[in-house]
């Protein structure tokens, strides 16, 4: 059940103000009485809810008086209280972010070869999305056909924006599609397309028939595959990570005289 304590207030601190909405206005000495808080923390805990704005005091009166503020004011008081909270601690891990991306990417990146592959829907569009967003110059992607195992319009619409940031960050894009491919993309990947990326001297859509897999080449040493299922279904089965600067510059060979002869792709 919900608590007072899930936003913010101690056992002690929510018992005082639940007793008080019973008692109306109240001396400290009958409220410890009211509400089981021990009178020798019962001027610390008043002390602490006034400051949360959830009671007024009446100082005038011997001995002084408190009363709650209305639970509908308190509870939007305590949830704004929550809020600043957590954008203070997000903008601390987002300063956090920052200071280790600056550190971390300072460091000299590995030249083996490696290879990592992930099974199953979610996995495999992890996998790909992540690849996006590592890419730092280039990034070509070929597809021919869409696949049931995804979603299209719900990872095409996590393509499109992971393709937008690389563009910000001054990436090249290619993109290589058959016209099924096209035709299977959600209004909101055209509409996006459109107006947001159609006009990028860094982002080009071209179509070809002649496209038969489907593959990503990121920063020409890195191959991203899609494997389709060895039974024959159209489902995607796997998707392979390959880091290996040669055999992508053996891909890109294969690929190039395909995107030169693939008519630009126009709606």
């Amino acid at each position: 059940m919900a608590s007072l304590r899930d936003l913010g207030l101690s056992e002690y601190e929510a018992r005082a103000y639940r007793a008080l909405l019973n008692t109306g206005p109240t001396t400290a000495k009958e409220l410890s009485r009211a509400s089981d808080v021990p009178m020798g923390r019962i001027y610390d805990v008043l002390n602490s809810i006034e400051q949360y704005n959830l009671v007024r005091s009446q100082t005038a009166s011997r001995p002084k008086k408190y009363v709650a503020v209305e639970p509908s004011t308190a509870l939007d008081r305590l949830l704004d209280d929550k809020k600043r909270e957590l954008e203070e601690k997000a903008e601390q891990y987002e300063n956090i972010v920052d200071e280790l991306s600056d550190e971390l990417d300072a460091a000299e990146p590995v030249e083996e070869q490696f290879w990592t592959a992930s099974v199953g829907e979610e996995e495999t569009t992890d996998l790909l999305l992540e690849r996006l967003t590592a890419a730092d110059e280039r990034i070509i992607m070929v597809a021919s056909t869409p696949s049931p195992q995804f979603d299209v319009t719900e990872v095409g619409d996590q393509i499109v924006e992971e393709l937008e940031e690389a563009i910000e960050r001054g990436v090249d894009v290619d993109v290589l599609l058959t016209r099924e491919m096209v035709a299977s993309l959600s209004e909101e990947v055209g509409r996006r397309y459109r107006e947001r990326l159609s006009g990028e001297d860094s982002f080009q859509v071209r179509t070809s028939e002649e496209v038969t897999g489907t593959f990503n080449l990121i920063d020409d040493m890195e191959v991203v595959i899609q494997v389709p299922n060895p039974l024959g279904s159209r489902e995607t089965f796997a998707m392979i990570d390959l880091k290996d600067p040669e055999f992508a510059g053996e891909v890109y060979a294969e690929f190039e005289p395909t995107w030169n002869d693939a008519e630009p792709l126009s709606f």
